[in-house]
Order: C-alpha cells, then structure tokens, then sequence
C-alpha cells in the first residue's frame, strides 16, 4: 500500500556503549515535505512492538532517525517497522526481520577491552599480555572477536 518511492532507504542502526541503539534512514525519493515516518521495533514481527520516543529530524521536522537507549537484544532477532503518512495518505512502508549475526543493518561500535595488563620478562625478551573483551549486546563468545596488538618500542 501506499505511493511508490515513498518507503524509506538506506535504513541503519549502530549500537554503542552496550545499550544504545541509533536508527537512521533516508526519506524515500517521492517523499514530499510533509511525509511524517514512525519508527517501531521489538523481537519479532509476532511480539510486541516499542515505537520511537527520541526522533531525529530534518530541517523539514521529519522523522529520518531515532536514538533509542536502554536497549536489550536478548535473542538474535530483531524485527523493523517503518511506516507513516503524509496528507492523510498511506506511503509505503519498510520493514525487516534480521538475525543479528548474519545481517549488517545493525552495527556494533564495541567498546575497548577492559583490565589490560602487560607482564614482561627481560631475561626471555617475552611479553605475555591479558585484557578482557569488550562488553557487547549480544556476543558472548571469546571465539568471536579478533584482536589487533601494536607493540611500539619507546
């Protein structure tokens, strides 16, 4: 339902800090200046739905973005809607039901490790370095992060 190329683009979340989740999107291309999009997300598409408490606007005041905080990604999934209207017409509108670790709309900017701790011996020329992983979302697994050391002499 709804007008062609009025359905959002270009649709994309970044979690930070473990518990916060920014969306954002492009308006579609027929979208007039009062084309209003909503925002909803949750678990899947057959459970409750949270709609966006936090838009981020354009210089139009339309909706192109939400921050949502507090967010907890207990399964995998996670499910999106977009929808809206403008003049009392439906537009088009965009949803996705993604596996979290299969799928790149949902970005994790993963904090630094935490709890470095460096143990050189002069006689053996051997450093032993330990940290903990970064605290995640979802991810739990050691066995999948991968680390990068740079080791610089001063």
């Amino acid at each position: 339902a709804g007008m062609n190329g009025t359905a959002i683009e270009n649709f994309v979340c970044v979690i930070f800090n473990v518990s916060f989740m920014n969306c954002t999107w492009h308006v579609g291309r027929t979208a007039t200046e009062d084309t209003q999009y909503f925002l909803y997300w949750g678990p899947s598409k057959k459970e409750d739905v949270t709609e966006c408490q936090n838009y981020i606007k354009d210089n139009c005041g339309r909706h192109t973005g939400c921050r949502f905080q507090n967010v907890t990604i207990a399964n995998k999934n996670a499910y999106f809607l977009v929808n809206g209207s403008r003049s009392g017409q439906s537009i088009q509108s965009y949803e996705e039901n993604i596996m979290l670790i299969s799928e790149y709309i949902i970005v994790e900017k993963l904090t630094p490790p935490s709890n470095v701790t460096v143990n050189c011996t002069e006689a053996s020329h051997r450093c032993s370095i330990w940290w903990r992983q970064p605290r995640t979302s979802h991810v739990k697994k050691r066995s999948c992060f991968k680390y990068e050391i740079i080791i610089e002499n001063k």
